[in-house]
């Protein structure tokens, strides 16, 4: 046993001070579906509902195991990270500086600052994370304080492999395929290091968002590059630069290990395991799962692990995680129709409409000219082949209209 394992199978032993290893519960009804044994190792049911406590407290634990006298800490971080940070500082009793956005939900912050129990401060500054960033580095370089990377650290990257000892300890065997979601790197560098010793015949596949796709860029390149633009609806795992010791460790995998998600169709697989099994996911924590589709023949007759990474979801976002999928599936569409103003005119185009069509939304927007009024419509249908007959039946009526259901900009601004 290398002394990498040695040092991750002790973290391990550590981390039980704080929680009990999470539990890897095999699925019924996804097994059931794709044929396979599937596995959810729940890193949503840790104590701050992501894996990222265990990189936090690993680094902590052997900062202060180095230098005693430090008890100062300072991360950057609008999510899980803060909150991971925030109970190991209420574990260890040592003071922490959590810089975040000024933009961060208040759910966020209350939760973080309730982890910490009193003992970590919270710092909003910059709307977005690059300039909460440069602050936390400055605030740690005048403060004498250390800094805590979020997926760019050694001490972190073991914390997270620990993840990869529990699932070889509690499934008593090497798993066939572990599928495992990606943002900075730091957990997939972890559980790789230690299954490429471990569990050398397991595979791996590596799943990010499409409007984050840091880990694909790098393996292009042959070296993590800066993304041009991120889409920051999957939080947990929109990172723009892969960390620079975690591509190190992942940099032969294969590109055609990547899997990219669209950040649409992941919101039917959060509202499916939220309505069939209970779970509360995160958008990055169901993207393991969100792939298993897309591989369906493939892991047949297999044992495949899932890493369901996080389960910080708020609530409040859940009309939009369903807008999101009912756009995605095709079960809604937006468009914008030129209706004559005149009696009767609603009349008609409702009469267009068939048995499983709903009107969603409806809302004139302004009257361009006396006799025409443009009108924003939302339509909600049980199946996608309901609208071509729609509009067939809109065509033959000859109405104006344009279906703007993929045209961001506009849907942007008027939905």
């Amino acid at each position: 046993m290398s002394d990498f394992i040695k040092n991750v199978r002790a973290t391990a032993d550590a981390l039980r001070e704080l929680f009990p290893a999470t539990p890897l519960q095999r699925n019924d009804f996804l097994s059931a579906r794709y044929g396979a044994d599937i596995l959810l190792k729940r890193e949503d049911l840790a104590p701050v509902r992501s894996y990222k406590l265990r990189g936090a407290f690993n680094a902590m634990r052997r900062a202060l195991a180095a230098h005693p006298e430090q008890r100062a800490f300072v991360c950057a971080s609008a999510g899980n990270h803060a909150q991971g940070v925030a109970y190991a500082c209420r574990h260890f009793g040592v003071r922490g500086t959590i810089f975040m956005p000024v933009t961060t939900p208040h759910q966020k912050i209350d939760k973080t600052r309730s982890f910490g129990g009193g003992q970590v401060e919270i710092v909003l500054t910059g709307d977005y994370l690059d300039q909460s960033l440069a602050a936390a580095r400055t605030f740690c370089t005048e403060a004498g304080a250390h800094f805590l990377s979020p997926f760019d650290d050694p001490d972190v990257i073991e914390g997270q492999a620990t993840v990869a000892v529990e699932i070889l300890d509690q499934l008593g065997r090497a798993p066939d395929l572990v599928i495992l979601p990606v943002g900075g790197g730091g957990l997939g560098a972890g559980v790789v290091s230690v299954m490429r010793e471990a569990a050398p015949a397991t595979q791996f596949l590596f799943v990010e968002p499409s409007g984050g796709a840091s880990l694909a860029a790098a393996l292009a390149a042959r070296h993590p590059v800066t993304l041009e633009r991120v889409n920051s609806f999957i939080d947990g795992a929109a990172v723009g630069r892969t960390g620079d010791l975690p591509f190190s460790i992942l940099r032969d995998t294969d590109p055609a290990r990547v899997l990219l998600v669209p950040e649409d169709r992941v919101c039917g697989t959060m509202l499916e395991l939220l309505n069939v099994e209970g779970i509360v996911l995160e958008p990055a924590g169901a993207l393991s799962v969100d792939v298993l589709g897309h591989l369906a023949e493939a892991i047949t007759g297999r044992t495949v692990v899932c890493i369901t990474s996080g389960g910080n979801f708020d609530f409040e976002r859940l009309p939009e995680v369903k807008e999101r999928a009912q756009r995605f599936a095709g079960l809604k569409k937006y468009f914008i129709l030129r209706m004559p103003q005149r009696p009767g005119a609603l009349r008609d185009f409702l009469g267009l409409l068939g048995p499983e069509d709903d009107i969603a939304r409806f809302e004139y927007l302004k009257k361009t000219a006396r006799n025409f009024g443009s009108v924003l419509i939302g339509i909600e249908t049980t199946d996608p082949a309901n609208f071509p007959a729609l509009f067939a039946r809109m065509d033959a009526a000859e109405l104006d209209y344009r279906d703007i259901t993929e045209d961001a900009a506009l849907a942007e601004f008027l939905i």
